[in-house]
Parts: structure tokens; C-alpha cells; sequence
């Protein structure tokens, strides 16, 4: 009994540290966005790097969070409903929340100790197109602070995170690179849909001038590093066997044939049978 509820302490308290980090880095990210961006000495002959007019947002800050965060959330929970696996679908939120949380924190960072203006930051700071001989902004202070936080693309980055979570999670789902996945175009293109989504909006901020392309390409690199460095931490490789399975799935067995093939597959139910208390502990 007592070694009973160490296993469902021990799993209590892993889930609470999970959501712990997952707040600390919220409050991180929400604290950063509305911290001033490091004020940059910008020359004469540059300017005309931020002379481009002002436009609405094609994919305004609401619409993203909807298509990088909720949709992929929503997706994750629908198919674990469907397949009626509560461990796959727990580990995914984990991992997608934490992609999104890490992502936010290290972009907002580097928007802030950079402060590189945007495109259209002129106009931000002289709304009539004409610069006082003080050379002092005199337009809209939450504009200004904002138009100092153009590198890298938080559109980018936050796309191509939550989206590229989702489209290693699809490819993980669908076998996309293993024998029963190859030669299966409509694998690879449904998996792929999400990363292409996020190209695309990602470019809008170029033609909206609110980014560089070097905020646009290196916002996106982000992004992808973050979706691929948290989908390792609670999934396989691609390449492997049971990459649709979660870490906590799968149960280490003695090596059988070759020396990779040391994590053998087991469903939920089969969990239960062996090892009812880490069921209840995942």
C-alpha cells in the first residue's frame, strides 16, 4: 500500500509541476509584452528602411492565437476522443502548451534586447511625415514602443510552433516516415498542411509591413526549434516504430534483436493489466 500511494503522489506532483511551468511562463510571457524594447540609435541613411506605409493586420494578434494554439489544441483532443486514448491526448496538450510557453518567452526576449524598428516605424513615430527638429517621436507612445519590436516575427514564431507541433504530431500519427507510411502522398500532405498554413501567414507579415524578411525567417526558425525540441520530449523520433505513441506509453523491455529496439509498445489497457498504479500515475 505504501509503495501504492508513492506511485499516485508521485504522479499527482509531476502533473502539478507541469501546470506550475506551464504558469511561470505565461506570467513570463504576458510581464515581456509589455516591457519597452531596448531604444536603438537609428542613422540617417537607414531610415528609409522604415519609411513603408502603415497597414491593417492581415492575421490580427486574436486570429493567431486561434490558429496556432486553439485549433491545435482542439485537433489534439479530438482525436485522442476518438481513439479514445486519455494518456495520448494528456501528453499532447502537455507538450503542445509547453512549445507554446517556451516559444513566447525566448521571442519576446530577443524582441526586447534587439529593438530593432519596423518597417513602418517612421510613421509610427512622425504620423504627419515630418521630423521635428528635436527629432522626437510625437506620435502614439504604445505605436512607438511597439514598432521597436520587430525582430523576430512573433507572428512567425508562434505560428510555426503551434502549428509545427501539430504537423510532427499528425506525421507521428500517420507513419508518414516509416514502411506502412511510404508511398502514401496523402500522409505526407495531410501532415504537411499545418506547416504550410503557417508559411502562409507568416509571409502576410511581410506584405503587411509590419517585419523584415530576416524577422520573418528567423521568428520561423524559432518557432520550428521549439515544436521539435518539445514533441522529442514527450514523443519518439519519427522514424521509429511507435512514434505515435507518448514516452509514458511505451515500457522499456530487454533488448530484442537490435540494440535500438530496447521500448516496446503497449496500450492502455495493457498498462492496466501489468501495472494498474502507473496507469493511475500517468
Amino acid at each position: 500500500m505504501s509503495k501504492m500511494a508513492a506511485k499516485l503522489r508521485q504522479g499527482s506532483w509531476n502533473l502539478l509541476a507541469e501546470i506550475g511551468a506551464r504558469m511561470i511562463l505565461f506570467a513570463i510571457f504576458m510581464t515581456l509584452e509589455y516591457t519597452s524594447a531596448f531604444v536603438r540609435v537609428i542613422h540617417e541613411e537607414e531610415m528609409w528602411l522604415y519609411k513603408n506605409p502603415k497597414s491593417t493586420n492581415t492575421i490580427s494578434t486574436e486570429m493567431l492565437f486561434v490558429i496556432g494554439a486553439v485549433l491545435p489544441a482542439v485537433l489534439i483532443l479530438f482525436l485522442a476522443a476518438l481513439r479514445k486514448d486519455k494518456v495520448d491526448g494528456t501528453q499532447a496538450i502537455l507538450a503542445l502548451t509547453l512549445t507554446l510557453g517556451l516559444n513566447g518567452v525566448v521571442t519576446n526576449i530577443v524582441k526586447i534586447l534587439v529593438g530593432r524598428p519596423r518597417p513602418d516605424y517612421f510613421w509610427r513615430c512622425y504620423p504627419n511625415g515630418v521630423i521635428p527638429a528635436s527629432t522626437e517621436c510625437d506620435g502614439n507612445p504604445d505605436e512607438i514602443i511597439e514598432g521597436r519590436k520587430s525582430f523576430p516575427s512573433g507572428h512567425s514564431s508562434f505560428a510555426f510552433c503551434g502549428l509545427g507541433f501539430i504537423s510532427l504530431y499528425l506525421a507521428g500519427k500517420l507513419h508518414c516516415f516509416q514502411a506502412q507510411g511510404r508511398g502514401q502522398g496523402w500522409k505526407l500532405c495531410i501532415a504537411l498542411t499545418p506547416l504550410i498554413a503557417a508559411m502562409a501567414l507568416a509571409l502576410t507579415r511581410y506584405s503587411d509591413y509590419r517585419h523584415h524578411w530576416q524577422d520573418i525567417m528567423v521568428g520561423t526558425m524559432i518557432g520550428l526549434f521549439f515544436a521539435y525540441l518539445c514533441y522529442r520530449q514527450y514523443y519518439p523520433a519519427l522514424n521509429r516504430p511507435h512514434c505515435h505513441m507518448p514516452y509514458c506509453a511505451i515500457m522499456p523491455a530487454k533488448f530484442v534483436g537490435d540494440e535500438h529496439d530496447h521500448m516496446l509498445p503497449v496500450t492502455v489497457r495493457e498498462i492496466k493489466n501489468v501495472h494498474p498504479i502507473v496507469t493511475k500515475s500517468l
